[in-house]
């Protein structure tokens, strides 16, 4: 580095570059943790410049920053908020388990930015000014938070609840198309494509209903818990106080947490939602794969529907499309799945007062909460909303599906349904004419027996 300025912090002299808002602890912070290139999002970049805003305007309300200082941090953190310093955190995920590297990075940046809006020889300091009244111990908790909060609100709650309104749409299209059931992957009592649909959009409504029932518990903020829970260098009501700052600046229900020892401890919450997220993967995994069956072939498959061709699919083959959306959807899935391993693993390394792991619970939470929102928009509007129904394909198997033969049970007895079905499958003819010889029925009542759509409504 040729190009710097030194820097000074407890442990000593710092090489900077010139240009650098940051100073000393950040610059430690990329020399000692050079792992992943893996940085924390915009949301949590966003959330946490809100932070150190909302603060510098408490604590000079409170009286404890000078009026002309606190208003130069404020602009600063909104600016950080607003992405504009976005090249000035380059840290690393993994690094101290506190996230004290990233506090402290925003505190430098913030102080340094200050500096420069102020436009005197007054020094802003990134400790005892922009940190004032906070630790990274609930700053970043607090963040976490928030930042998920934001996320889900804005991107994945909507998101599911598109693609819900796509699957309720494609459900009321289908209401009379009769197709083949399928259990173990094998033929089954038909079912009507609407039916089918309606368990998926139930999935998604379940989803929604999930995510919404954790927002309680992710309105709880750390703040004002400072480094070990007991509020210690911060003055009463100072948690209370941001909290209800920040829900009137975000209009979400943020309000302070009623123990702050839980949560700078543990991260209870972001696992409770990263599970919900786990769950709502796992029913994405099982839509997704159903569309990917029913769209196979187009010969040797089941081609009952035709996904929308997006791209081409091979690069020997030609003419070959894939199911792409709904194989983006499964990685997705894959990888929301492992971040909550992960995620629970991290809630278990809350030491006493602080849980040591919250940058990878952050990272991984966030990532969760966008790639679900993403992926759920993406799959109903370029799979779903889209497919075209092979409908004589449809008929075709459900006309030569011998399981319906199980309409006969409660006239003629499993034993010999059962065997009509095997000389049904094993002749390769129609099951009403196979039916018609090995019973003492009348055309008219197979008919009416065997009729695939009586099949798919209820008795009841």
């Amino acid at each position: 580095m040729t190009d710097y300025r030194i820097e000074k912090d407890s442990l000593g002299e710092v090489h900077v570059p010139k240009s650098a808002l940051y100073g000393a602890q950040t610059q430690r912070a990329i020399d000692n943790f050079p792992i992943s290139g893996i940085r924390f999002p915009r949301v949590f970049i966003r959330a946490l410049g809100l932070t150190k805003a909302i603060a510098a305007e408490v604590n000079a309300g409170l009286g404890l920053l000078d009026a002309n200082v606190a208003q130069a941090i404020h602009l600063a953190s909104l600016e950080v908020s607003e992405g504009r310093w976005d090249d000035q955190f380059p840290l690393d995920i993994f690094q101290t388990g506190s996230a004290t590297s990233t506090n402290m990075n925003a505190n430098e940046v913030i102080a340094g930015r200050a500096a420069q809006l102020l436009k005197s020889d007054t020094k802003i300091h990134p400790n005892n000014d922009v940190n004032m009244s906070q630790s990274s111990n609930d700053v970043i908790p607090t963040v976490i938070h928030i930042s998920a909060y934001l996320e889900t609100h804005e991107n994945l709650l909507p998101a599911l609840r598109h693609l819900h309104k796509t699957l309720k749409t494609r459900e009321t299209e289908f209401s009379n198309l009769v197709k083949t059931g399928r259990t173990h992957l094998m033929d089954a009592m038909p079912v009507t494509l609407s039916q089918e649909i309606s368990g998926w959009a139930y999935q998604v409504e379940q989803a929604i209903e999930r995510v919404e029932s954790t927002l309680p518990r992710l309105a709880q903020l750390a703040i004002g818990g400072t480094a070990v829970g007991t509020g210690v260098n911060a003055p009463k009501d100072f948690g209370k106080i941001m909290a209800n700052r920040l829900a009137g600046r975000t209009s979400l229900p943020f309000v302070e947490t009623n123990n702050h020892f839980a949560a700078q401890g543990t991260m209870d919450a972001a696992v409770e939602l990263s599970g919900q997220l786990k769950t709502i993967a796992s029913s994405f995994m099982k839509m997704s794969n159903d569309l990917r069956w029913m769209n196979s072939g187009p010969i040797a498959g089941l081609g009952e529907i035709t996904l929308p061709a997006l791209q081409p699919g091979s690069s020997i083959m030609p003419g070959k499309v894939n199911p792409v959306m709904c194989e983006m959807m499964m990685m997705v899935c894959a990888q929301v799945t492992g971040n909550d391993t992960s995620i629970a693993i991290a809630n278990q390394q809350g030491n006493f007062e602080l849980n040591v792991m919250l940058p990878v619970v952050g990272h991984n939470l966030l990532q969760s909460i966008t790639l679900l929102g993403n992926a759920s928009r993406l799959l109903a509007d370029k799979a779903i909303a889209g497919f075209t129904v092979n409908r004589g394909r449809i008929a075709g198997l459900v006309d030569r599906n011998p399981v319906l033969v199980t309409a006969l049970n409660p006239v003629i007895g499993y034993d010999k349904a059962a065997e009509i079905a095997k000389k049904a499958y094993a002749e390769e003819r129609p099951l009403k004419d196979v039916a018609a010889e090995m019973t003492g029925l009348s055309k008219n009542e197979l008919e009416k027996l065997l009729d695939p759509r009586n099949m798919t409504e209820s008795k009841e």
